[in-house]
């Protein structure tokens, strides 16, 4: 009996101790959502940097939608719980993640952000922000709706999550060029919650509302493909011009046949290997840059199979 005891306690221990071995060089990476093209382009990525390093591996997890926050903070918490080696985070509310980062800054685990920044409260909590400039991706759109519509008029905007740091800069940097250059109304926004069928009923609504409408912004993938949808339901493809943002196969064909005229398309796969390289790098003690802009390609019909574009598309 004390044999079989014996060998039961050396098991789990063994079992505990490689439990923490593997954590001890696990990268945790948490996204906003797992049920989006645009996350899974993130996560080969970070597939491709984590084989890259050697030793270490990588979860990936994130909720099933953008605004299960909860679910989002319970499984940072969980990876701070684990010790991991590192975590990289795409946070889905500016200030809901604070709290669980400082535990995070607190157990010594370093923290990459991809994606959305957090609040000022949180900066000192992680040690690399990699994104988009989302302010100057807004005005890139805003400026390539102006180029097609004019001065003058009325456009709708059709966002996703209202308060994410991503959305707040985007279509802050949007709303801004439009009102700063031109006279357009701006109907909206509108938050589909990073739901496509929401974002195809509320761009219908808003169509059918606004029979003058002359151009329309979709701010991420489901919204925009909910809004290239409900444009071609409508009979109004080509005849609104249409700004979308993201580019997985869905957008890529709305711009082949006309209906939007350009797609604003992030470095998706770079966000995942990048934060994944860092927080690498991050383990080891090296020095990383605090901010890295992951860059933006404006993709029209014109540039579509162009090397810049083909890049970024997924």
């Amino acid at each position: 009996m004390k044999r079989f005891v014996s060998a039961c306690l050396a098991s789990a221990i063994a079992l505990a101790a490689g439990s923490a071995l593997a954590a001890d060089k696990e990268i945790a990476v948490v996204v906003k959502t797992v049920n989006s093209t645009f996350w899974q382009n993130v996560q080969k990525g970070a597939a491709t940097a984590q084989k890259e390093a050697d030793g270490y591996t990588m979860t990936f997890q994130g909720p099933a939608a953008e605004s299960a926050i909860a679910d989002q903070v319970n499984m940072v918490e969980n990876a701070v719980n684990r010790k991991v080696a590192g975590i990289v985070l795409a946070p889905s509310d500016p200030d809901a993640l604070v709290p669980v980062l400082k535990k995070a800054w607190e157990a010594k685990i370093p923290v990459v952000l991809i994606d959305s920044p957090v609040s000022d409260a949180g900066k000192q909590y992680y040690q690399a922000m990699l994104s988009t400039d989302n302010v100057k991706a807004g005005e890139l759109c805003a400026k390539a709706l102006i180029d097609k519509v004019g001065t003058s008029g009325k456009i709708a905007v059709m966002s996703y999550v209202a308060g994410a740091g991503s959305e707040i800069g985007r279509v802050g940097g949007f709303t801004k060029y439009i009102k700063d250059h031109s006279k357009l109304e701006i109907v909206g926004p509108f938050y589909s919650q990073s739901q496509m069928a929401t974002a195809l009923n509320q761009t219908t609504d808003v169509l059918a509302a606004n029979p003058d409408l002359k151009g329309i912004f979709g701010a991420n993938e489901p919204t925009a493909i909910g809004m290239g949808r409900a444009l071609a339901q409508s009979g109004k493809a080509g005849h609104i011009a249409a700004v979308g943002f993201d580019g997985n196969q869905d957008l890529q064909g709305f711009v082949k046949d006309g209906t939007l005229e350009a797609i604003a398309v992030q470095g998706s796969y770079q966000m995942g290997y990048l934060g994944v390289q860092t927080a690498v790098k991050l383990t080891k003690r090296e020095k990383v840059e605090k901010a890295l802009d992951t860059g933006v390609v404006l993709v029209t019909k014109a540039n579509l199979a162009t090397p810049e574009a083909q890049n970024v598309l997924y």
